[in-house]
């Protein structure tokens, strides 16, 4: 059985909170918990994340039964989502002058047969914690996290540098993207944990553990109010999911 649990907060900076999540009704068919913090101007943002996480959920709910229910299949199927709801985002910013350049990070989890299936693009981020380690499994595609694949600075360094929020890659902002997709055991007692970086600059890997590990119901609260003690300088969305 799994438990989820969300939370997404505006902030004390930001007027407007851009980012967007979804998570599956413990009784739904296809388990999928989805988080996209969005980017642009006006109120572009706020349309990029919900469009992306709309379109993939419904592309993902439509073609699931059709799909042999293999590993390679379901990443597959992850991938197309992925590219499809690029493609939904890329059009709807050509139509308005004023969502020109929009574009939004989604994070896909989708739960089958005591495995996640995941899907990344941009710079939030998933966890899995298993019994006393937290680990992330995804790598921002962010300038920074390529200044450091490239030796050119410290994982520490890049924690604090003044380009931190510059992004490689985001959805719908091309034509064509090329998400990051892959497959994590999911067994009993794991922890996932889904979050945009108005969190993850602010609350360390160490404490999104501690919390998660004590009680997955109030850590999300308690990490965004963290977050917002801290300065709360961007929208802070969290996704934390349980297999029981």
């Amino acid at each position: 059985m799994i438990k989820a649990y969300a939370k997404s907060d505006v902030g004390k900076i930001r007027e407007m909170n851009q980012d967007y999540y979804y998570i599956s009704n413990s009784l739904d068919e296809i388990q999928l918990y989805m988080l996209a913090d969005g980017m642009g101007g006006y109120n572009g943002g706020e349309i990029a994340s919900k469009l992306a996480i709309q379109s993939a959920k419904n592309y993902i709910e439509n073609n699931f039964k059709t799909i042999e229910k293999d590993k390679d299949s379901i990443i597959q199927l992850l991938a197309s989502s992925m590219e499809y709801a690029n493609m939904v985002v890329y059009e709807k910013s050509k139509e308005n002058k004023e969502l020109e350049g929009m574009g939004t990070t989604l994070e896909i989890v989708l739960i089958y047969n005591n495995k996640a299936y995941i899907g990344h693009i941009g710079d939030s981020r998933i966890y899995r914690i298993r019994k006393s380690f937290i680990r992330k499994l995804t790598q921002d595609h962010s300038y920074v996290q390529k200044l450091v694949k490239d030796g050119q600075i410290t994982q520490e360094q890049a924690e604090h540098h003044p380009k931190k929020n510059m992004l490689m890659k985001a959805l719908g902002c091309n034509a064509f993207v090329e998400p990051d997709v892959m497959v994590k055991g999911f067994l009993k007692d794991d922890i996932i944990v889904m979050s945009s970086d108005g969190l993850t600059n602010l609350v360390n890997q160490e404490e999104i553990y501690n919390h998660a590990k004590e009680n997955i119901e109030l850590a999300t609260k308690e990490l965004v109010d963290m977050a917002n003690e801290r300065g709360g300088y961007d929208n802070i969305t969290l996704v934390i999911i349980k297999n029981i």
